[in-house]
């Protein structure tokens, strides 16, 4: 097993999260395309044409081999991804909201003949920098990223309209397991003896436990054992909002029971599973 831990499957999942977020932007009122969201300057417009971003960028980049929009000068990876976002968003404020759900039920049935060709265990086309940054990530990872990407940015539409909704278990649960997989970079600064544990606890229909130990030099998914050095753990809901900053680290702390190494639980509860 791979320091990233067991792979999941969830390329069946797309159809039916895709029908969740279609069905929610149908019921949207007029009023509720311009509520604002978590997302900075973005209101629920924008998220969807964001989504389509995402949609379009994967099959030009991992289909068609094509490069798109070029790093400028000295620019990082997060701040590459702001500003060509933002770029994207801003072009897709001319297109009415009917013209957005009509590119994701049309792009999105391609994504998943995209998906369903790949080789999990093959090197991904995109590697899953929150995970690691000195490994190439395995294509199984890549794949769960972006259903977590589609997930999260349905929550965020769901939370800016009042909609509640797409947190059953089988859709929810692989946003928690994969997100979790963030653990071994996350502990990545902090050197412990050999055999070190540090355990996070989800808990919710859609939680679970996942464990990161220290072997040869370096943190990797495990599969829980002995009393871990360090716990921390929170309910589903404040997880998945931490690890993509939709509440601060000090309110997810609050939301959380820790125990043990505080060096362990302080780097624990920071963790982050989007670009940032």
């Amino acid at each position: 097993m791979s320091i990233f831990g067991a792979a999941i499957d969830v390329r069946p999942l797309f159809p039916r999260e895709r029908q969740a977020m279609v069905g929610l932007l149908r019921a949207l009122s007029p009023a509720d395309w311009a509520k604002p969201t978590v997302c900075p300057g973005w209101d629920v417009h924008d998220i969807a044409g964001h989504v389509a971003n995402d949609y379009l960028r994967r099959l030009s980049g991992s289909r068609d081999g094509y490069g798109g929009a070029v790093f400028a000068d000295d620019e990082t990876l997060p701040a590459y991804l702001a500003r060509t976002n933002e770029e994207f968003v801003q072009a897709t404020r001319q297109l009415s909201p009917y013209v957005l759900i009509d590119l994701l039920e049309h792009l999105g049935t391609q994504l998943d003949a995209m998906w369903a060709a790949r080789d999990l265990y093959a090197p991904a086309d995109l590697n899953v920098s929150w995970a690691a940054t000195d490994l190439t990530s395995p294509t199984w990872l890549d794949i769960g990223r972006e259903y977590t990407e589609f997930w999260v940015h349905q929550q965020q539409i769901r939370d800016a309209a009042g909609l509640p909704g797409a947190t059953e278990p089988d859709l929810m649960a692989p946003v928690t397991d994969i997100f979790a997989r963030a653990l071994p970079y996350t502990l990545r600064g902090l050197d412990r003896p050999e055999g070190t544990q540090a355990r996070l606890e989800v808990t919710g229909p859609a939680g679970g436990r996942w464990t990161a130990v220290r072997r040869e030099g370096r943190w990797r998914m495990a599969a829980s054992g002995e009393e871990p050095a360090a716990r921390v753990s929170m309910d589903q809901d404040a997880f998945w909002r931490l690890a993509t900053r939709g509440i601060t680290v000090e309110d997810a702390r609050t939301r959380a029971t820790l125990s043990g190494d505080p060096e362990l639980i302080a780097a624990m509860t920071t963790l982050l599973a989007i670009v940032a």
